[in-house]
């Protein structure tokens, strides 16, 4: 293997994988550390300044990076991304669906807007099933990979703080997840659903801006905090690389033990 940016030998090295909502949060953190094990990696974001400004941390740390303005509700866009793909780095090895939406409005089923329903599904169910439409013929071209779909320990419990549009969204994920894993098991892909709890994220930030909103959430949580956005990263590293090869159709929770929980400490 090639050594990376840092004079490493990294688990990602000769690779390239492709990132989407890689502008913020949980995506930014996972594109700079697979950069830094040696990845080419391919920035999607719909905010194509926040893409931009990633891919341009990873070229200034040395590493390979092209950032490309991507609605994964949108065939055309996640198309485009894994063409860049294939065209800038010769082929794509890890698929990363990880852009996804909570938006303010989402609540109980009687209270949720029908449009946000809507653009829920589209992004973060449909978001991922055009990720892997486009992106299983790719990973097949270069002889398998690993696809990694962002899905949430939401999908395995249930709360009384509804997120019906959400919480079915990423049911459905797990679901699709699964079905991937076992059509394309012989295929050389593998595919795994990263199940994170409550992270802290901008997005989840401005949902718990109230005291009282995260004290009511925090107190089911064991480790007593949220997760780092990076904490998760590391975890859909281990799942792209060769390190986690046995590993494929997992419900893969990073959640510090909350659906463990019955009670948690005082």
């Amino acid at each position: 293997m090639a050594e990376n940016a840092a004079g490493s030998r990294g688990r990602l090295d000769a690779r390239t994988a492709l990132i989407t909502g890689a502008g913020s949060g949980i995506g930014r953190e996972s594109a700079l550390l697979f950069a830094a094990e040696g990845a080419n990696v391919v920035v999607a974001d719909r905010d194509e300044e926040a893409g931009e400004r990633v891919a341009s941390e990873i070229r200034d740390a040395g590493g390979e990076a092209r950032a490309v303005p991507t609605d994964v509700s949108v065939g055309a866009h996640v198309e485009a991304a894994v063409h860049t793909a294939e065209r800038e780095y010769g082929a794509l090895h890890v698929l990363f669906n990880n852009a996804g939406i909570f938006p303010p409005d989402d609540g109980s089923p009687v209270g949720t807007p029908e449009a946000v329903w809507d653009l829920v599904m589209d992004i973060n169910l449909k978001g991922v099933f055009l990720g892997c439409k486009y992106g299983i013929p790719a990973l097949l071209r270069a002889g398998g990979g690993s696809i990694v779909n962002t899905a949430s320990f939401v999908a395995v419990v249930g709360a009384a703080t509804s997120q019906i549009a959400y919480t079915a969204s990423k049911g459905g994920v797990l679901a699709m997840t699964r079905e991937i894993a076992v059509e394309y098991a012989r295929q050389g892909i593998r595919a795994n659903a990263l199940c994170p709890g409550p992270v802290n994220t901008p997005l989840l930030q401005e949902l718990l801006a109230d005291p009282d909103a995260r004290a009511r959430r925090l107190v089911h949580v064991p480790m007593g905090r949220l997760a780092e956005a990076g904490e998760i990263a590391s975890a859909a590293l281990y799942l792209a690389s060769d390190e986690s090869s046995y590993v494929n159709g997992t419900t893969f929770l990073v959640d510090g033990a909350l659906t463990a929980a019955y009670v948690t400490p005082e």
